[in-house]
């Protein structure tokens, strides 16, 4: 049943990603992929507190199972983050491919662990 439930979840996670990401694209008048390092950074730092939620306050197992692996598997992105990076450094948006792959990665662990903080507390 929990492989059901993960499925939905991450459906929706993956409507929510979409809508997400054309929101902020739309703000945006720029080849940097926006929308994409909003996504994974948010989703960074909310399994960093779902983590430190299970870790350190006793929530269901299953239950982040299915927002984690869910819901924040199916919001967030690896694929597109590769690809708009892959993409910039063929369009000859060398320092916008660099910033998307180092200000992504290190500001994603950044967030991880201030989610995985405040799910300490």
């Amino acid at each position: 049943m929990i492989t059901l439930w993960v499925g939905l979840a991450a459906a929706l996670g993956a409507v929510l990603r979409y809508v997400v990401d054309r929101l902020i694209e739309s703000a945006h008048d720029t080849v940097f992929p926006f929308g994409t390092l909003t996504i994974n950074l948010s989703g960074s730092f909310l399994l960093g507190l779902l983590t430190g939620l299970e870790l350190h306050h006793g929530w269901n197992p299953e239950a982040v199972t299915v927002l984690g692996v869910g819901l924040l598997g199916g919001y967030t992105t690896f694929s597109t983050w590769s690809w708009e990076s892959v993409q910039l450094a063929g369009n000859r948006a060398a320092i916008e491919a660099l910033g998307n792959v180092f200000g992504s990665l290190g500001l994603g662990l950044a967030a991880a662990g201030a989610g995985l903080a405040l799910g300490r507390l």
